[in-house]
């Protein structure tokens, strides 16, 4: 099945994947839940893609033992809960819950099946856990958190900037999987000679506002903070830093793709495939609560050449050679 296929079969709520795995008594196949708060994409479908590459790699067969059935909320958080409930109705053996609404809603949803969450922010912050290493419960997981990102987003935008010493940081407020990333930045600026601003959208329609309050504040650069009020408006928001012409870092490289400047995070694609042999334990008879909670050890960073040249920056060459890709 190629990918394109896989996609469409996403989309259309349920997918059949068999596994090594010798599945339930009496030949039933295991039941894996996908829940995601975005909608099917290339760029998502690479990452869920990761996760059954990974489980192949396991040892897993295709063919008769396990069924995945995919949710999405399509962007719409709201959706999740109803989602999540549907999935515990089904009584599938774990669910893999993508994002920190997704995990929330999940573990909303049930105290008994295992959940395996991937490509969430801060999972004690959120109560999603007790701790990284405890987390008790039925929830384990990765998040894309890590200290060190803040820092070395603004490190890497103070290099293209050098000039820059206003620098704003958009996100959505009521996302609290986030806060500490925001926290992070503003510990951090100092140290670059930096002037953090913070500016909140919390819904699409205030994205241009946001814009048109830091050209007041005269900023000159910007870190954008994921979340899922701006990834699938992100090409509204590369359309205005462009408009406003301010320099901006994103977390994830499909901001990049739609025009964005730079992303330096987390490789999403590693945390998927790391999610897959997370939920391999757990078949084996694993307790979720004896997992830890495991942080990004792969990161990439993307480069939009074309933008940064539009903007009448030079992106310095050694940056450029520690890029992961250049997008020219």
């Amino acid at each position: 099945m190629d990918r394109r296929t896989f996609l469409g079969t996403l989309a259309g709520g349920l997918l059949a994947a068999p596994l090594a795995a010798e599945g339930q008594p009496g030949g039933k196949p295991t039941r894996i839940g996908l829940l995601d708060i975005i909608a099917p994409s290339p760029s998502r479908e690479s990452q869920w893609d990761a996760f059954r590459q990974r489980l192949r790699e396991l040892g897993y067969r295709e063919g008769e033992q396990v069924a995945f059935e995919f949710r999405s909320a399509h962007g719409r958080p709201d959706n999740l809960s109803g989602l999540a409930d549907e999935l515990t109705r089904l009584r599938v053996d774990v669910i893999v819950a993508a994002s920190t609404p997704a995990a929330l809603a999940a573990k909303r949803a049930t105290t008994t099946i295992p959940i395996v969450m991937t490509n969430t922010g801060d999972p004690v912050g959120t109560g999603l856990v007790a701790s990284l290493a405890h987390p008790g419960g039925n929830l384990t997981g990765l998040t894309t958190l890590s200290a060190e990102l803040s820092a070395k987003r603004l490190e890497l935008l103070k290099e293209i900037v050098p000039a820059a010493s206003r620098v704003g940081v958009l996100w959505d407020d009521t996302n609290p999987a986030f806060a500490s990333a925001v926290r992070d930045t503003q510990a951090a600026a100092p140290s670059f000679g930096l002037q953090v601003f913070v500016f909140t959208a919390r819904r699409p329609d205030e994205i241009d506002h946001a814009f048109a309050a830091m050209g007041r504040e005269r900023i000159r650069a910007l870190i954008v903070v994921p979340g899922p009020v701006f990834l699938p408006e992100r090409r509204r928001l590369v359309e205005a830093a462009a408009k406003h012409r301010v320099p901006a870092a994103y977390a994830q490289r499909e901001y990049v793709d739609a025009g964005g400047l730079m992303a330096y995070g987390s490789n999403l694609s590693d945390l998927f495939a790391r999610a897959a042999s997370l939920v391999d334990k757990i078949l084996k008879g694993a307790k979720p609560a004896d997992l830890p909670i495991e942080q990004p050890t792969k990161f990439e960073l993307v480069i939009n050449l074309k933008t940064a040249k539009a903007l009448g920056l030079t992106i310095p060459p050694s940056l450029l050679q520690r890029a992961d890709q250049v997008i020219e």
